[in-house]
């Protein structure tokens, strides 16, 4: 015996696909009808051949892509390697501030001292105090790269809205699974280890990704103490040439690196919801 639909499924499906292609027909139809009076209205306006010819130059966009792609390859690289290490750090301070214990009462003050000023400083000013103030202190060991500079001061920002994204998570997960593992004789390492830490971090992953996002674009901050990425190579065009078309090089490189980043966090946070949901 095989199942087969009753004919109120079918025809339930058939008005369920039948609204689905219109639905896209006249989202499609809309947002033709929209982008077409967009770019009608600015290539319109009074001012769009100046516009065009000083941030849409085909020559300027060819001459400036290779350097500005290759100082974009060292974003990358900065947000390659700062983000295995914000990690690291969030999750090791969002740990010290569950500690509960009177004996860790100096490490979890020092875990909260460091979320409150470091996510109470904006990410420029960190990079500019750690840039130039850790070389200005002439200490033995103390790096001077400006790549790992700038590493460290996003590590150190970005470190403490991590950390907080991570102790949500870690609240989230209810009472009775802790108390459930130490009925089971779990250690509180143990029980943060196999019981906690996995489902926070499944329900952290998409705001995670979300700040990711914003770090990628905040990689172009490190410009500003003498790094010659993205932004700066898009700046020493338009020094020498008093065309901003390079600008515009460097935004679509970020934009084509971004988006993807922003589409995934998307696809995950509907997943969970649908898992929640089910």
């Amino acid at each position: 015996m095989t199942w087969v639909k009753s004919e109120r499924q079918v025809e339930r499906e058939r008005v369920r696909r039948t609204r689905g292609r219109r639905s896209a027909s006249v989202a499609t139809a809309s947002t033709i009808v929209f982008l077409v009076l967009v770019v009608w209205g600015v290539t319109n306006s009074p001012g769009w051949p100046r516009v065009q010819e000083t941030f849409f130059s085909p020559e300027q966009f060819a001459a400036s892509f290779p350097d500005v792609l290759s100082g974009f390859l060292l974003n990358v690289k900065i947000f390659l390697i700062a983000e295995p290490l914000i990690l690291i750090v969030g999750l090791l301070v969002a740990l010290a501030r569950g500690l509960k214990a009177p004996v860790f009462f100096p490490l979890r003050a020092l875990a909260t001292l460091y979320v409150d000023v470091f996510r109470g400083v904006p990410t420029l000013l960190v990079i500019y105090l750690i840039g130039f103030g850790l070389p200005a202190l002439e200490l033995q060991g103390v790096p001077t790269d400006l790549a790992t500079l700038g590493v460290i001061a996003l590590t150190l920002s970005y470190g403490a809205y991590v950390a907080e994204v991570f102790r949500s998570g870690i609240d989230s997960v209810h009472p009775s699974q802790v108390a459930a593992a130490r009925s089971l004789g779990l250690s509180h390492g143990r029980t943060m280890r196999f019981v906690v830490l996995p489902q926070a971090v499944r329900r952290v992953v998409p705001p995670l990704l979300n700040d990711f996002v914003s770090l990628q674009k905040d990689t172009a901050l490190v410009a500003t103490i003498g790094l010659v990425e993205a932004l700066r190579q898009a700046q020493i065009h338009v020094a020498s040439t008093f065309n901003y078309t390079a600008y515009l090089v460097a935004a679509l490189l970020f934009i084509l690196l971004t988006i993807p980043l922003a589409r995934f966090t998307d696809y995950l946070a509907a997943r969970t919801q649908r898992r929640r949901g089910a």
